[in-house]
C-alpha cells in the first residue's frame, strides 16, 4: 500500500540507502522543519507528530526556550571536557538533584549510556557495600525489556534481531517476566542480587502497562532483600505519562512525590531523551549518597558528559515541564485519547485493545505479530497527515508531544479513526 514518495523526498532517501548503514527501516518521509506539535516534509506537507522522536520531544519541536538556551551557551563555551571545572555543571547538578530529590548526579549523554552507568554503579555498590563477591553481581531484568543496543545491553534482551550474531553476551543477568510480582521475589531470593534494572512501562515491546502497584511493590521487594530498584525512565520519564515520573503512579506532582503513596522512590533514576527536549543528547544518572560515592575519580567518565551546552539545554527544557504544566496536560489528554479510542473499538474488529498512560499509549491491531498491517496502516496516517511508527507487525504506539492542545488531539484522533475505518 505504499504510496508514491515525491522526487525530491526520494532523493534524499536513495542517499540515505546508498551511504548509511541500513540499521534502521524508516517510515517514507523526509522532514526537514519542526514546529511545536508539527513537521513538514522536503515538499511542505504538514504533519502531527505522534512520535516525538521516541518522546525526546516531549516539549514540542524547537521550543524557543530550549533552542535560546542551546545557542546563548553554544556562543560562549561548548566544551571543556572534566579536565577542567566550568560554571554550568555545578549549577546543573544542584539543578537536577533539586527537582527529582537525589544527592548525585553522574552526567551522561545517551539513554544506552546512562543505562550503562547504572549497571557499572550497582554492581560496584553490590561488592563494596552488599559484600558480594567480586565477579559474581547479579542483576534482574524483565522479559521484553529495552535499554539500549549496547553489547551489554543485548546480552540481557530477548529480541534475536538485537542479539544475533553480537555474541558473545555479557553474564551477570537474571530475566523475570514483566508485571509479575512473585517472579520478582522469586529472582530476588537468589545469591548475590545487586538490583533489579525496569521499565515502569515497556514502550518498545507496544507500551505495555503492568498493574498501578507493581512499581511500588517491587520497590518494596527490593528493600526487603537489600537489592537496588533502577528506575529506566529514559522514555516514560519528564511528564510523558501525565507525571514527573512513570514511577509516580498516577501522581501529578513537580517532584518530592516521596510523600505520594503511589511513589516507587527508586535507588537510582536513569533518565534521557527529554531531559534536552530533543535539542541535544543529554542523558543522567540519579542516586543518593550512599549509592553514588562507591564512583571514585577515573573510574567512570565521558568527555562530553556534563559539557555546558547540554546543562544549558537541560535546565531549559525541565523549566518547560514546570512552568508549562506538561505532566497535568498529558494525563489529561491521555484519558481523553483512550476514552475516544475506545469508543471506536467498541463499534469495529479492527482494533482489539488501546493501552497506555498520559500520552504514551498504543493500539493493538487484530492481526498477527508477523503481519505488515500496522505498518501500512501508518503510511495511510502519513497521507493523511499524521506521523506514527508499529513497534511490532500489530502494534502502533502513538506520543505525541506534551504541548498538544485539546481541540490539536480530536483533530488527531479523527485522521486515526478515519484511517482505520480504511482497514476494516
Amino acid at each position: 500500500m505504499e504510496s508514491t514518495i515525491a522526487s525530491k523526498s526520494q532523493e534524499y532517501i536513495e542517499l540515505e540507502n546508498e551511504h548509511g548503514a541500513h540499521n534502521y527501516h524508516p517510515l517514507p518521509v523526509v522532514l526537514d522543519r519542526g514546529d511545536g506539535v508539527y513537521v513538514w516534509d522536503v515538499e511542505g506537507k504538514r504533519y502531527y507528530d505522534f512520535l516525538s522522536a521516541y518522546s525526546a520531544v516531549n516539549q514540542g519541536h524547537c521550543h524557543p526556550a530550549i533552542v535560546n538556551a542551546m545557542n546563548e551557551q553554544a556562543q560562549t563555551l561548548t566544551l571543556t571536557s572534566r579536565a577542567f571545572h566550568n560554571d554550568k555543571l555545578g549549577v546543573y547538578e544542584k539543578y537536577m538533584t533539586d527537582y527529582f530529590d537525589f544527592d548525585k548526579v553522574l552526567p551522561m549523554n545517551t539513554g544506552a549510556e546512562a543505562v550503562e552507568t547504572a549497571i557499572k554503579i550497582a554492581r560496584k555498590w553490590a561488592y563494596e557495600k552488599k559484600g558480594v563477591p567480586e565477579h559474581q553481581a547479579q542483576i534482574i531484568v524483565a522479559e521484553n525489556n529495552f535499554h539500549g543496543r549496547t553489547t551489554t545491553i543485548i546480552s540481557f534482551s530477548n529480541d534475536e534481531g538485537a542479539r544475533k550474531n553480537f555474541g558473545p553476551y555479557t553474564p551477570g543477568f537474571i530475566k523475570v517476566a514483566y508485571d509479575d510480582v512473585d517472579a520478582l521475589e522469586n529472582a530476588l531470593k537468589q545469591e548475590n542480587v545487586a538490583g533489579f534494572l525496569i521499565e515502569p512501562i515497556q514502550g518498545e515491546a507496544g507500551v505495555y502497562t503492568p498493574d498501578d502497584n507493581y512499581m511500588r511493590e517491587a520497590r518494596e521487594l527490593c528493600k526487603k532483600y537489600e537489592a537496588l530498584f533502577i528506575a529506566d525512565e529514559i522514555q516514560t520519564g519528564i511528564a510523558r505519562t501525565g507525571a514527573l515520573l512513570a514511577v509516580c503512579g498516577k501522581c501529578t506532582c513537580q517532584g518530592h512525590c516521596e510523600r505520594q503513596q503511589t511513589y516507587a522512590r527508586p535507588d537510582i533514576l536513569i533518565l534521557g531523551k527529554a531531559l534536552s527536549g530533543g535539542a541535544y543528547p543529554v542523558s543522567a544518572v540519579l542516586a543518593d549518597n550512599d549509592i553514588m560515592n562507591v564512583i571514585k575519580p577515573g573510574q567512570h567518565g565521558s568527555t562530553f558528559g556534563g559539557n555546558p551546552v547540554a546543562a544549558a539545554v537541560a535546565m531549559a527544557a525541565l523549566d518547560v515541564v514546570r512552568d508549562e504544566s506538561l505532566a497535568q496536560n498529558a494525563r489529561k489528554l491521555g484519558e481523553h485519547f483512550r476514552k475516544r479510542i475506545n469508543e471506536y473499538i467498541s463499534t469495529t474488529d479492527t482494533v482489539t485493545l488501546v493501552r497506555g498512560r498520559g500520552l504514551l499509549n498504543a493500539i493493538v491491531v487484530n492481526d498477527s505479530e508477523t503481519s505488515d498491517t500496522a505498518w501500512n496502516i501508518c503510511l495511510r496516517l502519513r497521507d493523511h497527515g499524521l506521523l506514527a511508527k508499529p513497534t511490532h507487525g500489530n502494534i502502533i504506539r502513538f506520543a505525541p508531544p506534551l504541548v498538544m492542545t485539546m481541540e490539536q488531539l480530536d483533530e488527531c484522533i479523527d485522521i486515526i479513526i478515519k484511517t482505520l475505518k480504511e482497514f476494516e
